[in-house]
């Protein structure tokens, strides 16, 4: 019995050593990383992204925050004819551009949500020109930066008196009641440039029906394929633009006359200025010699006057000898 039962020990002991063995060998299953699953429409659109990268001059990232649909569908329609507009996810395009050479890997910053893309053959410029001329007046919200200093002009308003008053004087806008209507006596600042706009301001805006931010596309950055470079903060101003040229045209005309650089541009003024110089410098010769004449008259006037001196002092001196003569006869 004794000899059963340590037989039975030994064979229990002979299997937990091999089921040991068995865990000792046995090789860990290795966890398997979980692959994302992209579906066909997105491996599709990065496809399209980065062949219209590829096959165009032009591809510039535009903010649309903000903008209304109908405006939205507008600026679309006019762009439709120089390029071509895509609104995708912000993943889609920075993958697109991660299959494309390093060089436009710095566009990756400026890829943020509320983006439209545009492609195109033009010139960036070119497309930020005309998106510049499709900008609509938007009211000003809590908490926006004023764009310019927001300033309320004197005059007479459709406002009745009333609780508007109070709100007018509150900011220090002095008004008056005139014909039964609030007026503004004096012209006021009411947000300086930079500076938050609150509630009150956006009441009283409202009221006046003032408008002070624009809305349309913004061009954020933009790649040139035949250059090769990356374009930031190309927004243009053409008000601005042509302001600044103007200035800029007049002092080089100005440089250019002055230093006789002849042109179509410059001949009339040249011509005119030999002109003004010419009458100047006649009546220069005119007055010097006029002031040579006089002199010259009056050194003969003066000699004029001399000459009967002269003519005295001979005659006295003939005078004086004939009295002589005379004396010396008597004598002799």
């Amino acid at each position: 019995m004794e000899d059963e039962i340590k037989q039975e020990q030994t064979e229990e002991k002979i299997n937990v050593e091999e089921n040991k063995a068995e865990k000792v060998i046995k090789p860990k299953k290795e966890k398997k990383k979980p692959v994302a699953h992209v579906s066909k429409i997105k491996k599709e659109t990065v496809k399209e992204l980065v062949e219209l990268i590829k096959s165009n001059k032009s591809f510039v990232v535009v903010s649309i925050q903000n903008i209304p649909g109908k405006q939205f569908q507008e600026i679309k329609k006019k762009l439709n004819e120089k390029s071509k507009l895509k609104v995708v996810k912000k993943s889609l395009v920075t993958r697109a551009i991660d299959e494309i050479d390093g060089e436009l890997t710095p566009m990756k910053e400026n890829i943020k949500e509320d983006v439209a893309l545009l492609f195109s053959d033009s010139d960036a410029f070119e497309l930020s020109g005309i998106m510049a001329n499709f900008k609509s007046a938007a009211k000003a919200k809590v908490g926006q930066e004023a764009p310019e200093d927001i300033v309320i002009e004197p005059g007479p308003t459709d406002i009745l008196p009333g609780p508007a008053v109070g709100e007018f004087g509150v900011l220090g806008i002095k008004v008056a009641v005139e014909e039964g209507k609030i007026a503004i006596k004096t012209k006021k600042v009411l947000v300086k440039k930079g500076e938050k706009i609150t509630a009150q301001h956006t009441a009283i805006m409202d009221k006046l029906d003032i408008k002070p931010f624009k809305i349309g596309f913004e061009p954020i950055a933009a790649y040139d394929r035949e250059e090769k470079k990356i374009y930031v903060g190309i927004k243009i101003n053409k008000e601005e633009t042509l302001d600044e040229l103007k200035i800029m045209f007049s002092k080089a005309l100005g440089f250019a006359v002055n230093i006789c650089y002849v042109n179509k541009e410059t001949l009339p003024f040249i011509l005119g200025k030999a002109a003004a110089e010419e009458s100047v410098l006649s009546k220069l010769i005119e007055e010097k010699s006029g002031a040579s004449e006089e002199k010259k008259d009056e050194g003969d006037d003066t000699k004029e006057e001399e000459k009967p001196v002269e003519e005295v002092k001979k005659e006295k001196e003939e005078d004086k000898t004939e009295t002589q003569e005379v004396n010396s006869g008597e004598t002799k």
